[in-house]
């Protein structure tokens, strides 16, 4: 065992991110069944949505679970009551200041993990007492860092300013990056997009194939007015981008961007008018498989590059 995999009582050090319109309880349930700790992404579910989830992933797997919860969204206190209600042991915090609900959460037992993009936030992190941090980089998908800091820098910055286990995410998806991450300093990781081409993720199909179709530079870093997100390319980005151009104010953005525009690109498929949020990983995904199959797959590349690296 290590820091990770005693903190959650689970096989491998390998966290399945809380990604909206993607983590469902299948998903979850799915991976921590393998051996992962499995997350369901509450930020794209109203809260009885969530209940029904974490009532649903309970009844699929008797391993650990938790929940992501972004604390910029509304309805924070419901989602927060729910999770404690339903005795939810593990919560991943991201998007906001880990001061205002860690306190109340380690106090029901909760252990509690926050996201952050940089050095400054993990000791912020750390101080308001939090279990581990997540260091995700600049390659991750979905919102996104302002420092832009990738993941092969931001890991050992972070891991030499806390005690604290770091889990490294941003650009992993394969077990000879876990390695790398390990190498940095990393006692575990976060793997989001991987997980997407998965039978198990609620995304829509054609959100699916167009991860798989992705190649290098078809993500890009966006919205940065507003809340920098990374994109696929498509018909909605090229509208950002040349409101974004001519210098288009962070009011016309936010009408642009609108209402729903994730859900429709990522849960209904519409992949020319919604937002297609992945990783900059996606270039080196090229198939769908189980979602077992893939942590399957990743520690068994880890065991045999840490091996191969380890003869050199």
């Amino acid at each position: 065992m290590n820091r990770i995999t005693e903190l959650f009582q689970i096989k491998y050090p390998v966290v399945q991110a809380g990604m909206i319109w993607a983590s469902g309880w299948r998903l979850a349930s799915a991976v921590s069944n393998a051996g992962g700790l499995g997350l369901i992404g509450s930020g794209s579910m109203y809260p009885d949505v969530l209940q029904e989830h974490i009532r649903k992933c309970k009844q699929a797997t008797d391993q650990s679970f938790g929940v992501n919860i972004p604390l910029l969204y509304p309805d924070i206190d419901q989602l927060i009551r729910i999770v404690l209600d339903e005795g939810v042991k593990i919560v991943f915090t991201s998007a906001g200041n880990p001061r205002t609900w860690t306190p109340l959460l380690k106090e029901a037992g909760v252990t509690v993990v926050h996201v952050v993009s940089s050095s400054a936030f993990a000791q912020k992190s750390e101080a308001a007492g939090v279990d581990a941090v997540v260091a995700e980089g600049f390659e991750a998908g979905g919102h996104n860092g302002r420092e832009e800091t990738t993941t092969m820098v931001l890991i050992p910055a972070v891991c030499e300013k806390v005690r604290i286990p770091v889990i490294a995410a941003g650009g992993i998806g394969s077990g000879r990056a876990m390695a790398a991450a390990f190498a940095l300093g990393a006692s575990g990781v976060q793997v989001g997009s991987r997980f997407v081409a998965t039978p198990e993720a609620s995304s829509h199909d054609h959100f699916k194939q167009a991860v798989v179709a992705a190649k290098e530079g078809d993500t890009i870093l966006s919205l940065k007015k507003v809340t920098p997100v990374r994109l696929i390319r498509n018909q909605f980005y090229e509208s950002v981008k040349a409101a974004e151009d001519r210098g288009a104010t962070l009011e016309e953005l936010k009408a642009l961007l609108g209402k729903g525009r994730a859900k429709k690109g990522m849960f209904e498929g519409r992949l020319e008018e919604g937002e297609l949020e992945i990783g900059q990983v996606s270039a080196l995904i090229h198939d769908i498989k189980p979602a077992a199959t893939v942590l399957e797959e990743i520690w068994q590349e880890f065991r045999e590059t840490c091996s191969r690296l380890g003869s050199l």
